[in-house]
């Protein structure tokens, strides 16, 4: 276990958030380490966590606790299931028999470079890891662990990130109220998993814990959107680390009411995310800063201007916006 309280005051020091993403990178290996066979399903396993990726997730569970006063050691930990979680749902979204995509964060998919089988072996590994993870974690009493298993646990199955993957797959022509459930299912309620995590070891109350959850239901809806244009046509692989054009014919915002109003769907929901962080966090700034990274300069912009009509700049920092 990592025994390390980290000093981080906002992003203006780029190295603290560097150093808290090396400390997660560093532990997530450590984690997946502990066989003695180095087989196939071990590289596997390592090849879906470890490759070149943000932390989106476990750097956004670890920076609102902060926010919310709490920087225990365990901290580390309870990302790394949220991460590994991650990791195993893009292992399976990517297999041939869902969104067939080859490539994912630049290199061969799971299922290109080791074979199917071995894809959903790892796959499913990987989510047991994870609840293992959870299940022992240090410095977090054994009901605080029983609460955050079962947040996680809530977050895959058919109320969460398998719900949302079955919609995408099979659920035809949607009405824009379905597209938004299909992008909560899918982005949502896994960032969503991961500020609550960070609210109950922080013992937030319920009051916080809710303008954290309205916050991250928000910025997934802002994030789905913005895959869906870096998916559309003029945008390389090589660029966005992934396949494109997997959305074509599938009921996405910008398929199905426009590139304007699907911009202008993007602002709105970044600004209701940042509403319910003021709520949550007030004036700290650590998980503000990190989210306006992730976006370029949309989100400050938002705040200052006209969420209804975002001027062209706006929506051209937006499109090209990756996490």
């Amino acid at each position: 276990m990592i025994k390390q309280t980290w000093r981080f005051d906002g992003l203006d020091g780029v190295e603290d958030l560097d150093a808290l993403r090396r400390d997660i990178e560093d532990r997530m290996a450590a984690l997946l380490a502990d066989s003695d066979k180095a087989d196939l399903l071990t590289h596997a396993m390592r090849a879906g966590t470890l490759g070149a990726g943000k932390r989106m997730r476990p750097l956004l569970l670890m920076l609102v606790a902060r926010d919310l006063g709490c920087d225990s050691p365990a901290l580390v930990d309870v990302g790394c299931a949220v991460e590994m979680v991650h990791a195993a749902s893009l292992i399976l979204d990517d297999m041939p028999c869902m969104d067939d995509a080859r490539l994912r964060r630049g290199k061969p998919a799971i299922h290109v470079a080791y074979g199917e089988d071995i894809a959903i072996l790892a796959s499913v590994a990987l989510l047991s890891r994870a609840f293992c993870i959870l299940s022992a974690a240090e410095d977090i009493p054994p009901a605080v662990r029983t609460r955050l298993v079962c947040a996680l646990g809530e977050t895959v199955g058919t109320q969460g990130l398998v719900r949302g993957q079955f919609l995408d797959l099979h659920g035809g022509a949607r009405s824009a109220a379905e597209i938004a459930e299909t992008n909560e299912l899918k982005t949502g309620v896994l960032l969503g998993a991961a500020v609550d995590m960070a609210a109950i070891v922080a013992e937030a109350d319920e009051r916080t814990a809710r303008s954290l959850r309205a916050f991250a239901l928000a910025a997934g809806q802002a994030f789905q959107i913005r895959d869906d244009f870096q998916d559309g046509p003029g945008n390389d692989s090589a660029v966005t680390g992934k396949d494109t054009g997997k959305d074509a014919g599938k009921a996405t915002f910008v398929n199905t009411l426009g590139v304007e109003e699907a911009r202008r769907r993007l602002l709105a929901h970044l600004v209701e995310a940042e509403r319910h962080l003021d709520a949550a966090v007030g004036a700290r700034q650590g998980t503000r800063q990190f989210v306006r990274s992730l976006f370029g300069q949309a989100l400050p912009a938002a705040r200052a201007g006209d969420a209804a009509r975002p001027s062209r700049a706006q929506a051209d920092g937006i499109a090209a916006a990756r996490a």
